[in-house]
């Protein structure tokens, strides 16, 4: 037990300070590390490979709904960025600028693209003839980066991996249609494969994307109550196309603007995924994400055949499994177990020479850490069967946190006494009016985050002022 405790209580414990908790959690499961240019990290193999998985998954679904990939330049001339007005105004707070090259002034600024909507919307003009051209659905995988004052791992940080992607349409019906495709594709990432529920809904207009005509959100909410917008997806309309002259001929042969959206997720999903499963012996990783979906721990290796069979084992099971064999040495068993645990492995699979002997082995599945006795003829079959149960489990148990720390609140005095003695979402009615989302941010923290599709009655009149309201609007504090 010594290992144990010694190993654990380098965690900052969850309650006591959940946002050193998180950055112990970074560090010592080897996710991610400070690097000497301020604001921006360095994502190590481990991190790496969850955001490899995320990728994966997310790139085939976007495929399979006729995604193409692209790659646009990293540098943004300053004469494109001033072409959309309230895009430049939303962004020109977060814009890094290249003033030099080769030791010389540059004739024009290049900004380091903080988003590509400019970009692409210009090069959109130069390829788009006819609606025989249209669709045009690109994205692109890449980094942006975005002058940010406060940063934190993953979940805010200057330099950060996304994808992004940006398209045009000939109808404004066909435009909204992918932006809300788009958003149940990122539902689909983050439920079926990160085990995180999502509210879908719409932003409210002060919180959409600076230049769009709509904002739409899958909101997240972590271990704490506190919200985390794990993705976007915007309708632009006509807003950059007619500044950026993207036109075509329709099949009448005249001339009219293209209809474009744009939509992203990023890497702040490592960040929700640590930050909504998460304990106190460190991270918890959803099987599907999990780089590493169970370790093999042979014990008494000195013992003749345990590591002759964990490795026989081991590569039956790379055969369908993301699998590790941990044969270091100079760590005690104790260690090991804890050092996978930290790392949030979903299983560990025990075997000893006694438990060879009689053709078993022990699982133990880091959401419960319950224990199981298995044949070694089963394990594959069984190992497949509980990694699915991990999976439907830790969802579950998100799920649970988001129904119990979802409240709902009639007048601000309600509001005020949920938000305080909860930290969660609370539904509440809305009058339109941004005067009173300013005033309950003003009050409690807490902003609107969505106007969810799925609409409840609250009440007849907004939470804030007492007028008329027709819309529920979640709201919460955020990441």
């Amino acid at each position: 037990m010594s290992d144990n405790k010694e190993f654990v209580k380098e965690i900052t414990n969850i309650e006591d300070d959940f946002a050193k908790w998180y950055t112990d959690i970074v560090k010592k499961a080897d996710l991610a590390d400070y690097t000497d240019t301020k604001g921006c990290v360095a994502i190590k193999p481990y991190g790496y490979a969850i955001w490899e998985n995320i990728q994966n998954y997310a790139d085939d679904l976007f495929k399979k709904s006729g995604v193409e990939n692209v790659y646009f330049p990293l540098l943004i001339p300053e004469s494109l960025l001033q072409k959309e007005k309230d895009h430049v105004e939303g962004f020109a707070p977060e814009v890094a600028w290249v003033t030099q090259g080769g030791g010389e002034d540059l004739e024009e600024k290049l900004c380091i693209r903080p988003t590509s909507e400019t970009m692409f919307s210009n090069l959109y003009s130069k390829w788009l003839k006819s609606w025989r051209d249209l669709p045009m659905v690109y994205n692109q995988w890449c980094s942006v980066l975005r002058w940010e004052k406060e940063t934190r791992p993953f979940l805010r940080s200057r330099e950060f991996l996304w994808q992004e992607g940006h398209t045009i349409h000939a109808t404004a019906q066909e435009a909204e249609e992918r932006t809300l495709q788009m958003l149940e594709i990122y539902a689909r990432v983050i439920e079926d494969l990160l085990a995180i529920p999502v509210v879908k809904g719409q932003k409210t207009p002060s919180e959409k994307f600076a230049g769009a005509d709509a904002t739409y959100t899958v909101e997240t909410m972590m271990h704490d109550g506190r919200a985390l917008q794990s993705g976007t997806s915007h309708y632009f309309g006509q807003n950059f196309t007619k500044p950026f002259d993207v036109k075509f001929q329709n099949k009448e042969g005249k001339e009219e603007y293209a209809y474009q959206t744009s939509w992203g997720i990023s890497t702040r999903l490592i960040g929700g995924v640590i930050m909504a499963h998460g304990d106190n012996r460190g991270l918890k990783l959803p099987p599907r994400v999990a780089p590493i979906q169970a370790v093999i721990i042979p014990i008494a290796t000195h013992k003749e055949g345990v590591i002759e069979k964990a490795q026989e084992i081991y590569k039956k099971l790379l055969e369908d499994y993301r699998v590790k064999l941990d044969l270091r040495d100079g760590y005690s068993t104790g260690y090991k177990f804890n050092d996978w645990e930290m790392r949030g492995v979903p299983v560990r699979i025990e075997m000893g020479p006694r438990d060879i002997e009689n053709g078993v082995c022990v699982l133990v599945r880091r959401d419960t850490l319950e224990k199981k006795e298995v044949k070694l003829e089963d394990l594959p079959h069984e190992l497949g069967l509980l990694l699915e149960d991990i999976q439907s489990n830790m969802f579950k148990e998100c799920k649970k946190r988001l129904k119990e720390r979802t409240t709902t609140a009639t007048n601000l005095e309600e509001f005020c006494k949920n938000m305080e003695k909860e930290q969660g979402f609370i539904k509440a009615m809305w009058c339109g009016d941004e005067a009173c989302e300013d005033k309950i941010r003003e009050l409690t923290g807490a902003k609107s985050r969505c106007i969810p599709f799925e609409q409840e009655h609250i009440s007849d009149t907004c939470v804030c002022c007492g007028k008329k309201a027709d819309k529920m609007v979640i709201w919460g504090r955020q990441y």
